[in-house]
């Protein structure tokens, strides 16, 4: 039959800050068990109080949620007969996984649990500091501390941080949004007579030698808000300050309809940027892409239509949706595969029944090339496709003798243009069977253009010659140097 098992905290310090109704239940416990040892009161204790600790299976075990798994089990099995104690640092409450577990498996399984008083180590570390929570307050566990949580500018303390490996993953983890020379805090034993505080530079974190198991690391708030511009939400505040009412006159004049150019030319600045492979480049054009999103989903906002957490909560939903071979069950062998599913899954979420066409789902925005060549794509995936490549050759070669039937018969220039749209309508459909994008191609094309020509150019300065007295045959020598150089 189960039993009671009543847990106490040993709280953050020295004896003299231990509740007397704690110190009588665990000086008289026959059966106290201890999650580690390394305490001071326990040091203070250890010849008034029988005890069994749980230390040996942190030294058996690499793994803490294994450790916190055993530490229970234990627990647990023992109570089936007696009643027990259960002593943890600091309150029970408090950054304590074990509690936690005991609480829902133990209540679960029909053990009674108490849960009885000790002191948090976090107000023996708030005086410590000198600081007051109402500011802001976060705390994080070193050992799942995950950069993107942080909220650095409000006070942040990371507990667990008990020897220089776990300091030097925090250290790296805080490097991701801070500076190297960050001041930090580290503060061991908070509250007792053995209380350490040490300002550090944040690289020199894993360099300190009194990391323990009772040490954290403070993190003061940032003042300065340029180190944060990094952050998502800094982003945010700066479009939103820019179209608010003491903003920027052009940015508040903008509409979805205004700034539809400029996403245009900013999304093709980036493919050339992607193109030139010019990392620098990239990440600008990238930024301003960004700024775009941002902007509209501001403009939004302003309007009380949507925010850009609707535009977030949309693609989240959509990627998880679309992505049950990662975030459910579904298993796919290949690329081919998952965009099979993907497709499928996307017509059930798509009510097409007031469209007259599949093909409605092309955006009448693209790029004459761009949308031949997503049409086509359409098309295919109902069957209306070559089966091979040759087709399509075939198609290319009918096309061009009927541009040149054209040019001897009629000369009508609206037929011709019509005849030659044929034409790279159909060389579009050969690039998707060889799963060519038809406007990445040409955009490379006209880079390569640019390139070769502005050769020609430079060489003509280096002569001082210009290019009108040139001859067709200079030039084109000089197409042929350029041609060698990429």
């Amino acid at each position: 039959m189960a039993k009671q098992i009543t847990i106490v905290g040993l709280g953050a310090g020295d004896l003299n800050q231990l509740p007397f109704g704690v110190y009588q239940l665990i000086t008289k416990s026959e059966h106290l068990f201890l999650r580690t040892k390394e305490h001071p009161i326990i040091e203070e204790l250890n010849s008034e109080i029988t005890y069994e600790a749980f230390d040996f299976i942190y030294e058996e075990n690499d793994d803490f949620g294994e450790v916190y798994r055993k530490i229970v089990e234990t627990l647990l099995t023992k109570a089936t007969e007696i009643d027990i104690v259960y002593a943890v640092p600091g309150h029970p409450l408090v950054a304590e996984k074990t509690v936690q577990l005991l609480l829902t498996e133990g209540r679960q399984k029909g053990y009674t649990i108490v849960v009885q008083g000790g002191q948090s180590f976090l107000d023996s570390t708030f005086q410590a500091l000198e600081i007051d929570p109402i500011e802001g307050f976060q705390l994080v566990d070193a050992l799942t501390l995950k950069s993107e949580q942080l909220q650095l500018n409000g006070h942040v303390i990371i507990t667990q941080v008990y020897d220089q490996m776990v300091a030097s993953e925090v250290k790296l983890t805080l490097m991701e949004q801070l500076p190297d020379d960050y001041k930090v805090v580290v503060v061991t034993a908070a509250g007792s007579s053995q209380q350490l505080i040490k300002e550090v530079a944040l690289y020199e974190l894993d360099r300190e030698t009194s990391v323990n198991n009772l040490t954290s690391v403070y993190i003061p708030p940032v003042k300065n808000v340029e180190m944060l511009h990094h952050q998502f939400t800094s982003l945010r505040q700066i479009i939103a300050q820019l179209r608010g009412p003491n903003g920027c006159p052009w940015d508040k004049e903008q509409t979805h309809h205004s700034l539809k150019k400029y996403l245009i030319e900013e999304c093709y600045e980036l493919l050339e940027a992607i193109e030139k492979e010019d990392i620098d480049h990239i990440i600008e054009e990238l930024g301003d892409v960004l700024l775009q999103v941002v902007l509209h989903a501001q403009i939004g906002e302003d309007d009380g239509m949507f925010s850009i957490n609707d535009v977030i909560k949309g693609i989240s939903d959509k990627m998880v949706r679309r992505h049950p071979h990662v975030f459910g069950e579904t298993i796919v062998q290949d690329s081919d595969e998952v965009l099979t599913n993907w497709d499928a899954i996307k017509r059930k979420e798509k009510d097409t029944s007031d469209k007259e066409s599949i093909l409605d789902s092309v955006s009448i925005a693209l790029p004459a090339l761009s949308k031949a060549y997503h049409l086509q794509k359409k098309a295919a995936k109902i069957g209306f496709d070559w089966p091979t490549t040759y087709g399509a050759w075939e198609k290319v070669k009918e096309e061009i003798s009927e541009f040149e039937e054209e040019l001897k018969l009629n000369r009508d220039e609206l037929l011709m243009m019509k005849e030659f749209g044929d034409i790279l309508f159909a060389l579009v459909n050969v690039a998707r069977h060889y799963k060519i994008e038809p406007e990445e191609a040409l955009s490379s094309t006209n880079n390569k253009f640019y390139d070769r020509f502005r050769y020609i150019e430079k060489k003509a300065m280096e002569n001082q010659k210009e290019l009108k007295d040139m001859s067709l045959e200079e030039m084109d020598e000089y197409w042929n140097e350029a041609k060698k150089r990429n």
